[in-house]
């Protein structure tokens, strides 16, 4: 088991090392650039679209709005809270700033996914509509190339059982168990019987739970870290200055924290950032593929919000709250990190807050990897794995909740990472399919681009 831990801790070396964060910022860039920044300039159009995607009798099985709402219940998890503590454990506050960049041309990337998601999408045998990286490779790039699309296809089903099912039930296992001293076996058993009473109803149940749990606790979250913020308002200043500042001149050692170097802060700052809001790996175009949408780009400006909401505003709180109070410098990392942040804001109730905080995200998590899963394996064997394929993701869930995941996380990530190079070949091969789609929707309706 050590020799297989230790070719897996290699072969994440190497996969999320210096080239893979380069392709994936450089996808980014490069389609930002095409694109001319249209996602940062329509950002407030995408926003009103969303707002009347809540209703759509298009084309498709659930609203734009479910669809982005599906999408960030598999993307708002751990690394809200646990990833952006360990990027800055490791690479100072100047990590922060990395994220943000990642971010910034991730929406870029969010929104070609999204596109090309809705254009090369099809039609299943039950009638329900399917799309994803494993389809616009086949559809967009070709028959020569179908062999990547299984690839991605390969990845997903499996990875998916790892970052979205073991891990989350085994976070949420442990954060039950510290603060309110709850059996594994109890939370496993929990987790698994409300999880079966939504992924069994398939993509229309999991994002009618996604378009109402998804924004409550997004918001309740946001709200709890602004009332720490505000109260430590007049360091903001001081602390944003600090994020800016390091990520060129790396952190000096302070308290606990042992210094980090500028590239540590860029390392870890994309890593965590990438992470976080998945833009490149190719998980979300397969929530954006069921959307109520006839038009590609109208889909597109809803999905790349995914990857300004998850990382620009949730991330952000997260990491100005433990900037703000000072506990960056204690040593902590991880989660601990987190809740002693916002335990030192909030004295009794911050702990709490972070370990429900994780509960529900990881939970939502569970619900948007399961159909992620379901259509990989789909797409791979017909509509007959689909039922298999959830009671055995519901297995999963228990075996999580009281497992040691060392080789199962070590695979995971070794797996999420490969799942973004048949991605990024793809986007960046369909790309003058994007740009030429994205030109013509905006001629067509009188906006300059």
């Amino acid at each position: 088991m050590s020799a297989l831990s230790d070719f897996l801790n290699a072969a994440s070396g190497i996969i999320w090392g210096p080239i893979m964060l380069v392709l994936l910022l450089g996808t980014g860039i490069f389609l930002t650039i095409g694109l001319k920044a249209i996602p940062w300039r329509h950002i407030g159009s995408g926003f009103q679209m969303l707002w009347r995607g809540r209703v759509s009798q298009e084309e498709g099985d659930i609203t734009p709005f479910q669809a982005l709402m599906t999408a960030l219940a598999a993307t708002i998890g751990t690394g809200n809270i646990a990833g952006v503590a360990t990027a800055i454990f490791l690479g100072g506050p100047g990590a922060v700033f990395w994220m943000w960049v990642t971010a910034l041309v991730g929406m870029a990337t969010k929104y070609s996914e999204a596109v090309l998601a809705v254009r090369f999408r099809e039609v299943d045998a039950r009638g329900n509509h399917v799309g994803g990286p494993m389809y616009y490779i086949k559809n967009g790039l070709g028959e020569k190339w179908h062999w990547l699309g299984t690839a991605f296809a390969i990845f997903g089903m499996i990875a998916a059982f790892g970052i979205g099912n073991m891990v989350q039930a085994n976070s949420v296992a442990d954060a039950m168990k510290t603060s309110f001293n709850i059996p594994d076996w109890q939370t496993g058993l929990v987790i698994t019987i409300v999880t079966a009473s939504v992924i069994l109803g398939g993509i229309r149940r999991i994002a009618t739970v996604a378009e109402k749990l998804v924004p409550v606790m997004a918001v309740a979250y946001v709200v709890g870290a602004l009332v720490i913020i505000i109260t430590h308002l007049s360091a903001v200043p001081a602390a944003l200055g600090t994020i800016v500042s390091d990520a060129f001149t790396g952190t000096a050692a302070t308290g606990g924290f042992a210094g980090a170097a500028v590239w540590a802060a860029i390392r870890f700052g994309v890593a965590r950032g990438i992470f976080s809001n998945e833009a490149g790996l190719g998980s979300a175009p397969i929530a954006h593929a069921a959307a109520r949408n006839k038009d590609p780009v109208r889909q597109g400006m809803v999905g790349m919000l995914g990857t300004f909401i998850d990382t620009i505003i949730i991330c952000s709180m997260t990491a100005l709250v433990i900037i703000l109070t000072g506990a960056w410098t204690s040593g902590d990392t991880g989660a601990a990190l987190s809740t002693r942040a916002f335990e030192t804001a909030l004295p009794g109730i911050g702990g709490y807050m972070v370990s429900l905080g994780l509960v529900i995200f990881a939970f939502t998590t569970l619900l948007g990897w399961s159909y992620y899963g379901e259509r990989c394996a789909e797409f791979l064997f017909g509509i007959k794995i689909i039922l298999p394929y959830r009671l055995l993701w519901l297995v999963a869930i228990m075996v999580g909740a009281l497992g040691k995941l060392g080789v199962i996380w070590l695979l995971a990530d070794v797996l999420n990472g490969l799942m973004a190079i048949p991605n990024l070949v793809a986007l960046i091969g369909l790309s003058p399919v994007i740009f030429q789609l994205t030109r013509r929707y905006f001629r067509e309706n009188t906006l300059q681009t």
